[in-house]
Order: C-alpha cells, then structure tokens, then sequence
C-alpha cells in the first residue's frame, strides 16, 4: 500500500473553506495524484480539506469517506498553548516548548515524553493517545495491525492499494509520528508541511514485517508543475 498523507491548501479559517490559490492547489493536487489513480480517498470533515479533496474525487471518480477524528479542532484543543500574548498557537509553534521538547530530559522518555508535561499541559498525553488508537484503528481497516513489541506492522491481508488521506497540519504531524513509531517531539520539531503537501509512505510487507518508509515528505512539486507560488505556508524561505 502506499498511503498519501495530503495537507489541505491554502485556507480560510473563519469561515472555514479555501481561498482562490488554495483552489487552485487542490487542482494541482488532483492532477498529480489522478495521472496513477487512486482506490480509496478520506478527508478530515473540515471544509478546507474535504474542498482539496473534492477535485481528484471528480477526476478519479472515487467517493471520500469522512473521518472526523483526523479533523484540526481536535488537535488545537490538546496541542494549542497559551501564547502569552493573550492568543494561543499549536505547541510545536512556542518557542519554550519547543527547548522542552528537544531536551535531554524527554528525549530520555522516549515514546512516553508526553509524562514531562503532565503538570502542563495533561492533554497532551490524552490527545496523543486518542490519535494513537484511531491511527491503529484506521491502518487495521487497511490491513496493518501494529506490533507494540517490534515496533512494527503485521500485513493482515494484500493491500496493493493507492490511499489518500486529506487532513491538516497540526493533526498531521502526531499522525505521521503514531505512523511511523517515531516520538512525536522528534517529529514535530525537526519536520513540517505547507499548504497541499503530499507526504508518500510505502507500507511494503517483508517478510512477515512492516515498517513504514516515508518515500517524500511534503513534496509540493504539483505547484512547481502549474506555475504556481511556492511560498512555503506563504512565507518566503528559499
């Protein structure tokens, strides 16, 4: 199988939807993603990312299946902090936990570092591990069941399949880390993804074993194909 992990594009937050570019993104997306096809499309119940699915649904004539547990709001009420300034912002955004994250005390913790921020912040914890139960349920409904002891999948039937997931940022990064068995502060701090990313994981069967290989990560090269801006989340980096 090979599972495409696709950000929505360009959004409007209030009310909750695309702008002109980021309609003009999941165009792109479309085009690049139905030239191979794809068997099965799901999408966060959110406007912005069932409107990014919407075009290659058309072209592939395949239907999207919903799946709210993979919807931004939830992550925003487990990840958001306080800002100090009165907002707030997802943690891997807040400069002091960001040094929390990467220091020596959780990396020791390994994939229980969410225990270093029980006193600040308990959703952590429960919000990670409710997105770790819906991933496993989700990838068991694919054909992988995890193995917590090998750190690794089981392949419990042939999945040849294309899949594509449509969702969001900050859910996404503690998908990818549920995914690939990495501890979400290594994964968040170090990794990200911009408006109508693709990130390709290949869920390949070796012998009896699984391990998720992300081939690209947050590759936006469907926008270098229509000419379209590469602003990295519309902030001008390279």
């Amino acid at each position: 199988m090979l599972l495409f992990y696709i950000r929505h594009g360009d959004p409007i937050y209030s009310p909750d939807s695309l702008t002109p570019l980021g309609a003009r993104q999941a165009e792109a997306v479309a085009k690049r993603l139905s030239l191979y096809g794809l068997d099965r499309i799901f999408a966060s119940s959110s406007n912005r990312a069932q409107e990014t699915a919407r075009p290659v649904s058309e072209l592939t004539k395949v239907p999207i299946v919903e799946l709210d547990w993979t919807n931004e709001k939830y992550a925003w009420q487990d990840y958001s902090v306080d800002d100090g300034n009165g907002g707030r912002r997802f943690c891997f955004e807040h400069p002091p936990i960001k040094k929390m994250m990467a220091s020596e005390e959780v990396r020791k913790l390994g994939f229980d570092w969410y225990e270093y921020f029980n006193d600040i912040q308990p959703t952590f914890k429960t919000g990670f591990l409710r997105v770790r139960k819906e991933t496993d349920d989700f990838l068991m409904e694919l054909g992988y069941k995890r193995d917590e002891s090998a750190n690794c999948y089981i392949q419990t039937r042939e999945n040849n399949e294309r899949v594509a997931l449509f969702a969001h940022h900050g859910f996404g990064l503690i998908f990818l880390s549920c995914v690939l068995n990495i501890p979400y502060p290594y994964l968040c701090t170090r990794f990200d993804m911009t408006h109508s990313a693709i990130t390709v994981i290949d869920f390949t069967d070796e012998e009896g074993t699984v391990l998720p290989k992300i081939l690209t990560h947050a590759n936006d090269s469907h926008l270098y194909r229509e000419g379209l801006p590469t602003k990295y989340n519309n902030r001008v980096y390279f």
